[in-house]
């Protein structure tokens, strides 16, 4: 990053963890010095709507700031390159001292990486793989509420099941391995579906679709309020929001099961 100067301009993304700054629920467009961000450390990371985007160091400020998961309805190519943002911050200002030797780190000029002023060690950007999983029984999916969605009240969020990739693990290994743990099914048939950045705060979502082998729901009840699994023919219950790849991996199993009435 470099130090912005006022008359830099563009769009301009600003975080605190992984929420943004935003002007009338867009990003703030214009100079520098019209947003009182000159001086601060800047990069920037592609373009928006035809213009710079800048990322902008976080800070600590009396800024409005909002959840990235609330434009989950943009493009596509717009999401992921907010989350690009998001997780690039991220990364720096959780590597300000080397994993090697604990002196004081700067950042790279020629690649996105930070490199230890004392021994030389670099540090590229971590990201953790983890997989999501939409299982299928014939006409019916297997949708779980997770502790994190259950309300006392009733409803809440059901999902497709999910979970990081252990050392070691294929993927495919590591789909079957939450499966079980969180529900006691077996699967097989599992196939790649698609991925998600995901900068909450610095996952990658690969996404599979599977079919049922074997077993009766036993649930994890450290993570799992609930799971059942839902007919095609039935209202479902609350379902992630759209623009999520677990969403995503819902539509494409019920179409799969409104094929077995075919």
């Amino acid at each position: 990053m470099k130090q912005i100067q006022s008359t830099d301009s563009g769009y301009w993304l600003l975080t605190q963890g992984s929420a943004l700054h935003l002007v009338n629920g867009k990003l703030p467009f214009g100079t520098a010095e019209r947003f009182a961000i000159a001086g601060a450390k800047g990069m920037v990371i592609g373009e928006w709507e035809g213009v710079p985007l800048w990322l902008v160091a976080e800070q600590q400020d009396e800024r409005e700031y909002f959840s990235l998961r609330d434009q989950l309805s943009l493009p596509e190519e717009q999401f992921h390159l907010l989350s690009r943002g998001v997780e690039m911050n991220h990364f720096l200002k959780t590597h300000h001292f080397c994993g090697k030797c604990g002196h004081k780190t700067e950042q790279t000029q020629e690649e996105f990486a930070v490199q230890c002023t004392h021994c030389g060690y670099r540090t590229y950007p971590v990201i953790c793989p983890s997989i999501i999983v939409a299982v299928r029984r014939g006409k019916a999916i297997l949708l779980a509420n997770h502790k994190r969605h259950y309300q006392p009240n009733g409803g809440g969020i059901y999902t497709t099941l999910a979970g990081f990739v252990e050392v070691g693990e294929t993927f495919e290994q590591t789909v079957q391995r939450e499966v079980f743990e969180e529900t006691g099914i077996r699967i097989k048939n599992i196939r790649y579906f698609g991925s998600q950045p995901w900068a909450f705060p610095n996952s990658q979502m690969v996404g599979f679709l599977a079919d049922y082998e074997s077993g009766e729901i036993s649930l994890q009840e450290t993570e799992i309020h609930d799971a059942q699994w839902f007919s095609c023919d039935n209202p479902l219950p609350e379902l992630p929001p759209t623009g999520t790849i677990a969403r995503k991996l819902i539509h494409a199993t019920l179409a799969l099961c409104q094929a077995e009435n075919q």
